[in-house]
């Protein structure tokens, strides 16, 4: 089984998370995608997220796909950093091939990511272009720090079964659409 993770707060989802899980389950060639709501994001700490159980229903709502599955892991088994999340999810799923998911805005900050190599040194990574995000992204201290294990576009689906660290930079998906561009400044979700 390939398990696509796209983990975040989804604070609001939106339909970029839908089409990033579409696109990656074809060129990545993935069974499914789990997208990982999470209880909070150390990085993000501007404003208060809505509450899990919104975040929750209106991802659901939003994923409408027989392969997407919305789960809250993260605040029921306790871990806070994507790196611990991975590590429990690959002791309790031996036999799953993982991918961690995330769009170039988080390639050009996953360097400030708590275990950022434990990260990619436990799965492999598709990034998807997320413009005007691509430059500033490829040129990051992580992205630099990771550019031997760089997987070819061309060769993205079989990046589930490769050792880690590997990685992809996946274009062709063009959305500037953000969960925080689609929030107001006190933290409330536009109409």
């Amino acid at each position: 089984m390939r398990i696509g993770l796209l983990g975040g707060s989804f604070d609001p989802p939106h339909d970029a998370h839908r089409a990033i899980s579409l696109f990656a389950m074809k060129r990545l060639k993935l069974d499914r995608i789990w997208w990982l709501v999470s209880p909070g994001n150390p990085l993000k700490q501007d404003h208060p997220p809505r509450t899990l159980d919104e975040r929750m229903a209106a991802a659901q709502r939003l994923a409408r796909h027989p392969r997407i599955d919305v789960s809250c892991l993260e605040s029921v088994i306790g871990t806070r950093y994507t790196a611990d999340t991975i590590g429990y999810l690959r002791r309790r799923c031996p036999g799953v091939h993982f991918v961690w998911i995330m769009g170039a805005d988080n390639l050009a900050q996953f360097h400030r990511w708590e275990n950022w190599q434990d990260i990619a040194a436990q799965v492999p990574v598709a990034v998807i272009d997320r413009p005007p995000e691509s430059f500033r992204a490829l040129s990051s201290t992580s992205a630099q720090a990771l550019a031997r294990y760089r997987v070819n576009e061309s060769d993205a689906g079989s990046l589930a079964t490769r050792a880690p660290p590997a990685w992809t930079f996946l274009t062709g998906l063009k959305s500037s659409l953000s969960s925080t561009g689609l929030r107001n400044p006190d933290g409330s979700w536009k109409s």
